[in-house]
């Protein structure tokens, strides 16, 4: 066929580019130019004379001279944009500018519109964002047919979600025009600040904090984000009320209020113990936040609440919000978006695959620190230390020294058994697969003093090994409050492609920073807390990326951090928190094997016995969590407030049920509770308008003094209820054990299948029980998860005494039932 009709589409790639040139007169100038072939090939003509070594100059800049209309630009138009807005041009194509500066004259350029505030951002959301951009937004559409009600949403977004960019889409969305983000940890600041400031999306905006901009010289008539910490812009007078200096915000109408990182903030009670800290300075910080942040009780005016955290436990588990008030977006759904992405630029090749390493420690190390009923292994008592700084030394120095010989392949029983099974596991500083990626670690200790400890002994002659690692002691006082104590540890990484480091800390770090070359993290604490253990293990993923590596490609990016990994050496533990994170964060699947199936499927889980280092099914996860779990602790799991809501909104829908209050009252112990209900209703509605009057006016010491009072009361009432109903719910475990009926869902037993034996083992009627359930006085999801431990714990139990009750093909839960192989064999 004739070419002519059909020509070869032309090879023409309109670019507009810029380098810098290594010699002394150049110093601080970009030469722009215009190629119709790409940037390397274009530069490397106007050095024809080289001789091999480096290049004497850098590609800094490559990007497409072509608008979207097919129009093209060329680098004059470029050259006359930063002239007219006063850049320095001593000659021709050269100016004293830096990258930013182009990239706003090329945005200008290209959309035909001024910019004068140099935004350089153009991305547009990835599918994720828009998703929880659109359900968040028909939310709240939906929300403003029930005037009386202000909705309240959820992201569950693990870190690098983009959090911030998506919520500034969502006030566009909405037509926002006046957002307060409170957060409970401020070091984010910079990244609302940059995102607000720097992309094109957000032009007009205003970032009002402390330091910045304040309120009152800001423009009024331009939409605005007012950013503050929890701890200081709601901070309370001795009555509760507001402090001062905030009262302008608590007259505005906010379109919608943001809480950031809310797992600090989304629970009351023995808040200390689920985030540790090194010091009374730091605890005293912390506890201004470390309180439920209680949207009827703070006088804030505002259309919507957005919430904000990647490790959200106690805001699901509590039932604080329902299914559609939730956008989920975990690890498993990043990972499982990362390969099946279709296109060129896949946004989340930079994001690692992560490892979790667990392993037995031989008994001749872990004998010292084994405690309890069941001989569980406690790294806090295992690393325990004594003193600080060079007088620091662990309690049990023999046995740590044996611990670091084992984690670089050098104990001695560990390698006679390696020669007995002709196999060696893989040891992060002995196998060469691992070494050369943990170039740079964080080891998570539980003290001040083990941290100065581990430094000590690590110095020593006899580990020469780690004498190659710089090791860094991130802990204490001098080591900085949050984000202040992350310069120090970046500053003595130096180059970190050829450094090596250790940081060693016991709380620092750990939430909020961004570290690209760790790649390690070493758990050797106790942490019971999910939130604490995957907010810690989540630091290694920061990807790390270098851009124009060699100077001659400014678009080219080397992904160096591809897979990261998580080091555990107390491994019941260890494989609890992956049950726990995969369970209870997965609020759309009801079946706990696939939940773990799909975790583990993006998370592999390999596990040292002593022996050898296998990967684990899902089966072997949930039976080794299970187990290592022990009867006593699964039974705390129905003592679990998180199984009973005693919430006001609950509350007030037993109350205004007969029936449901007839329920309550067959249950023993809640005949004289009646009035009880009805006192806390009405104190929690006094307290809420007395800390609003106390806003406007200072409290005399009387009315102080009741206010505390009636605080007391309610929440010790709030308190006996709950203790009650969670009563009730530890008598469901009898009732199944008493039952045959394991094939059934436990709601289908209870009201269709043994009645009677309910009733007898319980107090409480089918429809006594059907009732409490319809108002949500029990959470189905916990109960679904307590009954699923429960099972797999009985056939446990069952197997090791070789007994096989049931021969059946499927297996209940609480509301939903599932196949045999499905609850043992999920691979």
């Amino acid at each position: 066929m004739n070419p002519k009709f059909f020509p070869a589409r032309t090879s023409s790639n309109p670019t507009i580019y810029a380098y810098l040139d290594t010699n002394p007169q150049y110093k601080g100038l970009l030469k722009i130019g215009f190629t119709n072939f790409d940037a390397k090939r274009r530069v490397a003509q106007q050095y024809p004379t080289l001789r091999p070594g480096a290049l004497p100059y850098k590609i800094m800049f490559e990007e497409t001279a072509m608008r979207n209309d097919g129009s093209i630009f060329m680098d004059l138009d470029v050259h006359k944009y930063l002239r007219e807005n006063g850049y320095f041009n001593p000659e021709g194509e050269w100016f004293k500018c830096n990258v930013a500066d182009i990239k706003a004259a090329m945005i200008a350029i290209k959309s035909g519109q001024r910019n004068d505030d140099k935004r350089t951002e153009t991305f547009g959301m990835r599918p994720e964002q828009q998703q929880a951009v659109d359900k968040t937004y028909a939310y709240f559409q939906e929300a403003k047919v029930e005037k009386d009600k202000i909705p309240r949403f959820l992201w569950n977004a693990k870190m690098r979600f983009g959090k911030t960019f998506a919520s500034y889409q969502l006030a566009l969305k909405m037509g926002w025009t006046k957002i307060l983000v409170l957060t409970f940890k401020p070091a984010v600041r910079t990244a609302w600040e940059e995102d607000l400031n720097n992309h094109v999306d957000f032009k007009g905006w205003q970032f009002v904090a402390k330091n910045i901009l304040t309120y009152e010289k800001s423009d009024k008539s331009k939409p605005m984000v007012c950013f503050a910490s929890f701890q200081d812009f709601l901070g309370k007078n001795e009555l509760g009320g507001i402090k001062e200096k905030n009262e302008w915000a608590h007259n505005i109408h906010w379109d919608c209020v943001i809480l950031d990182e809310y797992h600090y903030g989304a629970w009351r009670d023995n808040a200390k113990d689920l985030f540790e800290v090194e010091d009374k300075k730091e605890q005293q910080y912390l506890d201004g936040g470390l309180s439920l942040y209680d949207q009827e009780q703070m006088p804030l005016i505002t259309k919507g609440y957005l919430y904000l955290s990647g490790t959200p436990f106690r805001a699901i588990g509590s039932g604080e919000f329902i299914e559609e008030q939730i956008y989920n977006w975990t690890y498993s759904d990043e990972q499982r978006a990362k390969t099946e992405w279709k296109g060129t630029k896949n946004p989340y090749l930079s994001l690692a695959r992560m490892v979790l390493l667990t392993y037995q420690l031989p008994a001749a190390i872990r004998e010292i620190a084994l405690k309890g009923e069941f001989d569980e292994f406690d790294l806090n008592i295992f690393f325990s230390a004594e003193n600080e700084g060079v007088k620091a030394v662990f309690k049990y120095e023999d046995e740590v020294q044996k611990w670091l010989n084992l984690i670089r392949g050098e104990y001695l029983e560990s390698s006679q058994d390696d020669l007995r099974t002709g196999t060696k596991p893989p040891m992060p500083f002995s196998d060469v697969r691992l070494l050369g990626l943990l170039s740079h670690t964080f080891w998570f200790l539980p003290t001040v003093s083990s941290c100065f400890a581990m430094k000590n002994l690590l110095a020593k002659r006899q580990n020469k090994f780690y004498h190659e690692y710089k090791v860094i002691v991130c802990a204490g006082t001098q080591a900085g409050i949050g984000a202040e104590a992350l310069p120090p540890v970046l500053a003595q990484m130096a180059n970190p492609l050829e450094s090596k480091t250790i940081t060693l800390s016991c709380g620092k770090l750990t939430t909020g920073v961004s570290v690209k070359p760790w790649t390690g993290m070493f758990m050797l604490r106790n942490t019971t807390s999910p939130e604490t253990y995957f907010q810690a293990a989540f630091r290694v993923q920061t990807p790390w990326v270098i851009k124009n590596p060699e100077g001659d490609d400014a678009n080219k990016e080397v992904i160096i951090k591809e897979e990261c990994y998580v080091f555990d050496f107390a491994p019941d533990r260890a494989l609890r928190q992956i049950q726990e994170y995969s369970c209870s964060l997965d609020v759309q699947e009801t079946n706990p094997e696939k939940k773990v199936a799909d975790f583990i499927k993006f998370l592999p889980v390999l596990c040292y016995d002593g022996s050898s280092m296998r990967e684990l099914n899902p089966a072997d996860v949930l039976d080794m969590a299970m187990s290592g779990t022990t009867a006593t602790l699964l039974a705390r799991r129905w003592q679990s407030a998180l199984l009973v809501n005693v919430d006001n909104a609950t509350l007030k829908k037993l109350m205004e049920s007969e029936l449901a209050m007839k329920a309550l009252m067959s249950i023993e112990g809640f005949r004289n509770l009646n009035q009880e209900i009805t006192t806390i209703i009405n104190k929690s509605d006094a307290i809420k308008k007395a800390k609003k009057a106390a806003s406007n006016k200072e409290p005399s010491k009387e009315e102080k003094k009741q206010l505390t009072e009636d605080e007391k009361k309610q929440k010790s009432l709030r308190k006996e209820i709950q203790d009650k109903l969670i009563k009730f719910s530890t008598r469901i475990p009898v009732f199944m054990y008493l039952t045959d009926y394991r094939e059934k869902g436990l709601k289908d037993v209870i009201t269709q299948l043994e009645p009677a034996l309910f009733k007898k083992v319980t107090g409480l009627s089918v429809a006594d029980f059907e009732i409490l359930v319809s108002l949500n006085v029990f959470n189905s999801s916990k109960m679904n998860e307590a009954v699923h431990g429960f099972k797999r714990y009985e056939d446990a139990s069952l197997s090791y005494s070789g007994i096989s009750k049931h021969e059946i093909e499927q297996i209940g839960l609480y509301d939903t039932v599932i196949g045999v192989d499905e609850f043992k064999n999920i691979a």
